[in-house]
């Protein structure tokens, strides 16, 4: 007996669901087996995208060096990993005090994290310092403190880590870098500059080391919403969209980059990516509507 015509509809939605539901099953166990035993090195463990990625590896089996400029909040998430996990699948992870603002402790910090294993088979940069403020009122001081964050700690570190890696003829250096590396928006200048950089640093980097196995991935995103959930629901406000992602979406979204070797990823939602559209194919008009922006944005200070 044929089925009616309106059942169909509903039907090939459940079994799409069905078969999307056992898809994401399917790469989150193998996001886990991928890591496991895995030296992963996580260069700002502390901030909330980098403790998301802390338990989404620690849970896969890895062997984690946890990195970040506050000790205390290390040794707590150290605490919050460990507490009830199984040492049967688990590895207690490694601390190292870690702070890109200052270069000078760089040769030890990259020692001290190659020491810990012997090796590095992951290393997620996701460090990044903000700003925003008119370009005539960042400091030369400012200036080079976002770059070492920004561009010269990772860049150093990922140096720091390759000898070893291409030796081995293996291991996976991702990026965590924002969509601002590959569009420049007004009132960013240093931070945007930095970005441009250490993504053109990864990209040359990505070429140069294929040949011995090594994958090199960027994740390019809108601004991290730090927010926290709240147990009620809020009101949306009208005129206020929110492009950001949230830290647990782009966790989830490193483990799927490193499960699937992918090399570049961007992760905004449309009206973003309409504008780097713009940007690569109709550069002038573009410019007129950030200009615009601006002027607009001028014009509501003085009002």
């Amino acid at each position: 007996m044929a089925l009616p015509t309106v059942m169909v509809l509903p039907m090939l939605i459940v079994v799409a669901a069905g078969i999307y539901y056992i898809y994401n099953e399917i790469i989150q166990y193998m996001s886990k087996s991928m890591v496991k035993n895995k030296v992963v090195v996580i260069t700002d463990a502390v901030s909330g995208v980098g403790s998301e990625c802390a338990r989404h590896f620690h849970k896969g089996g890895a062997r984690l060096i946890l990195c970040g400029a506050s000790w205390d909040k290390m040794e707590s998430l150290y605490d919050t990993l460990t507490s009830g996990a199984d040492p049967r699948v688990t590895f207690p992870p490694k601390l190292v005090l870690l702070d890109f603002s200052d270069m000078d402790s760089m040769p030890e910090v990259v020692n001290e994290v190659v020491e810990c294993y012997g090796c590095v088979d992951i290393l997620v940069c996701n460090s990044s310092m903000k700003l925003k403020a008119p370009v005539h009122t960042v400091s030369l001081e400012l200036d080079r403190n976002i770059m070492d964050i920004n561009y010269f700690g990772p860049s150093t570190l990922a140096k720091g880590v390759l000898p070893a890696m291409m030796s081995r003829r293996s291991g996976h250096i991702l990026l965590v870098n924002s969509i601002q590396g590959r569009l420049a928006i007004p009132f960013r200048t240093s931070y945007s500059a930095s970005k441009h950089a250490v993504q053109a640093f990864f990209d040359c980097l990505r070429a140069e080391v294929e040949e011995y196995g090594i994958i090199v991935s960027t994740i390019s995103h809108t601004f991290i919403n730090a927010a926290p959930p709240s147990t009620t629901p809020a009101k949306p406000q009208k005129g206020l969209p929110t492009f950001g992602v949230c830290p647990a979406d782009l966790a989830n979204e490193i483990v799927r980059t490193v499960s699937r070797k992918k090399k570049e990823v961007l992760l905004a939602h449309p009206i973003p990516r309409v504008a780097l559209y713009l940007r690569s194919f109709f550069p002038s008009f573009f410019f007129a509507v950030v200009a615009a922006g601006v002027k607009d944005s001028a014009m509501a200070e003085q009002m």
